[in-house]
């Protein structure tokens, strides 16, 4: 496989899906802004969003792909007919499931948005019943999302990646769509068409990868439910897989209710803000990167090459580095701006922008972490050990929240970001020395020599994007022409120093970039 390839078409994807994703979030502050209803949605959206990272983007990926790979066998696909066996298998059991599921979170839509929003200080206010009731409008999009991981699984197993990737492409086409034509003249009832487009979109993806896997040949179908030996092995790797690869998303649910309950109205939507801009480099690296990783090394300790399969990750961890520092360095230093070319106009106001870019600095903190996880957890998944990785997540949850209880209230809106940023760095910790421990992962000469001049040029983006941002900041307002024009200087503008840099000091040349793009087995 072709890892820079097989990065970059799911990569190109995936920041025309982020791209989307601002373009809705820039909408969504324009037509409802920051404040009582905002809030009441995002909270009603998080469960969507932790769903789809639990499962979209780790539970079905970590236990499934390698049990999958070992029934497909070699690369010719001879064994294609069996994995797809087990697959209508899973999904005859997976189905009954979520269906029941669906029902019951309907049901207790009360306290599961409790659990979210801490009531915000009041249960019986009129924000509470009402992200209760857009809780209701979104919920039938968890099923949908975890049907269409199931599909995507299979296809990225076959080196489809593509299909997968797209997928989000439809949920950001949906809410925009929502956002254009059905926006009301109060923020409750455009939030309120935002809830229930969720769902559609859930629709809409659950089609597009139904069409793609029977154009690929792909054809379930549906049997009685059977709990055999594959299956239960599955399910058994599946909870943990799920914690584990969602650590991130549940410690924002925690700073999410804490948010709710504790900080004035707006903070919640401030985080989310901050936090969308910060998933843009970690949707196109970190997700991309554990995407490709974890069929590659599973299908290389398949057929005993350990050597090879921690030679890749050593790559993959150096095309983290090389694609995540600049990308940290940009966001701490120019959050004002960015933000303020992204959502200062219409209801969001000056103020917002600036608690806004706080919140997205604190975030930044910790976008190497956010990324590395992705990058040193399918050296885990890939041997189908799912606890190890949930052990650690668990362990970084608690950090998490004796952090947001210490910060939130001396730092208010950038007390759960930071805190979030702090306990991924230290899950990451524990990953790290582990796969050492164990003799599973050792940096290379050519990473400990890469990592630190990577670091350099870094920081020289970083200095010149100080200076420059000054030069820009009145551009970052006015017609949505210049503010794009402006934000297309200053990413330039960094992308060219950093890329000059990592050349001149000697941290990356024109044979890493050829050795990167070398075929694997």
């Amino acid at each position: 496989m072709n890892l820079t390839r097989a990065l970059g078409s799911i990569g190109s994807l995936t920041l025309a899906s982020r791209i989307l994703g601002l373009v809705r979030d820039s909408l969504f502050a324009r037509y409802v802004g920051a404040g009582f209803a905002s809030d009441a949605f995002l909270v009603a959206f998080r469960l969507p969003n932790l769903f789809r990272a639990l499962f979209a983007e780790g539970a079905f990926s970590a236990a499934f792909i390698p049990m999958f790979n070992q029934k497909v066998g070699d690369k010719t696909g001879d064994g294609l007919p069996t994995g797809l066996a087990f697959a209508r298998d899973v999904l005859s059991v997976l189905l009954p499931i979520l269906i029941v599921m669906t029902v019951i979170l309907e049901l207790a839509a009360w306290p599961v948005t409790y659990l979210l929003s801490g009531g915000f200080n009041d249960v019986r206010s009129d924000q509470f019943d009402f992200a209760v009731l857009l809780s209701r409008l979104t919920i039938p999009y968890l099923m949908l999302i975890s049907v269409v991981s199931l599909l995507g699984g299979i296809l990225n197993s076959l080196q489809k990646f593509w299909v997968n990737a797209a997928a989000p492409i439809l949920l950001n086409l949906t809410l925009i769509a929502a956002l254009l034509v059905f926006h009301a003249s109060d923020p409750a009832g455009t939030a309120r068409n935002q809830a229930v487009a969720v769902s559609v979109s859930g629709v809409l993806q659950l089609g597009w990868l139904v069409w793609a896997c029977r154009a690929n040949g792909v054809r379930l179908g549906f049997s009685m439910p059977r709990l055999t030996p594959d299956v239960r092995k599955m399910l058994s790797l599946i909870l943990p897989a799920a914690a584990g690869a969602g650590a991130v998303q549940i410690n924002l649910v925690v700073s999410t209710a804490l948010a709710a309950s504790l900080l004035p109205h707006g903070s919640v939507t401030y985080i989310y803000l901050a936090d969308r801009v910060n998933q843009l480099p970690l949707g196109l690296i970190g997700i991309g990167l554990g995407t490709v990783l974890l069929p590659l090394i599973s299908r290389q300790l398949a057929a005993g090459e350990e050597a090879t399969a921690m030679t890749t990750q050593n790559r993959g961890l150096e095309l983290a580095l090389l694609l995540t520092l600049p990308a940290t360095v940009a966001l701490v230093l120019c959050g004002a701006p960015i933000v303020a070319a992204l959502f200062e106009h219409g209801k969001y106001g000056t103020l917002d922008t600036l608690y806004t870019a706080q919140a997205l600095a604190a975030f930044s903190i910790g976008l190497p972490s956010y990324i590395l996880v992705k990058v040193l957890t399918p050296g885990f998944y890939a041997r189908s050990d799912t606890k190890t990785p949930v052990r650690f997540a668990t362990m970084s949850m608690g950090v998490n929240l004796l952090l947001n209880l210490a910060l939130i209230i001396p730092l208010k809106h950038m007390g759960p970001p930071l805190a979030t940023a702090l306990a991924s760095t230290f899950n990451v910790v524990l990953l790290y020395r582990t796969l050492r421990q164990r003799g599973h992962f050792e940096p290379d000469a050519r990473l400990k020599r890469r990592a630190w001049r990577l670091a350099l040029a870094a920081l020289a983006m970083g200095l010149i994007l100080w200076l420059l941002q000054g030069l820009l900041a009145p551009y970052t307002h006015g017609t949505w022409m210049i503010r794009t024009g402006a934000m297309v200087v200053l990413v330039a503008a960094g992308g060219l120093v950093y890329a000059i840099m990592t050349f001149v000091l000697g941290a990356f040349t024109r044979d890493d970039l050829s050795f990167l793009k070398r075929k694997r087995a």
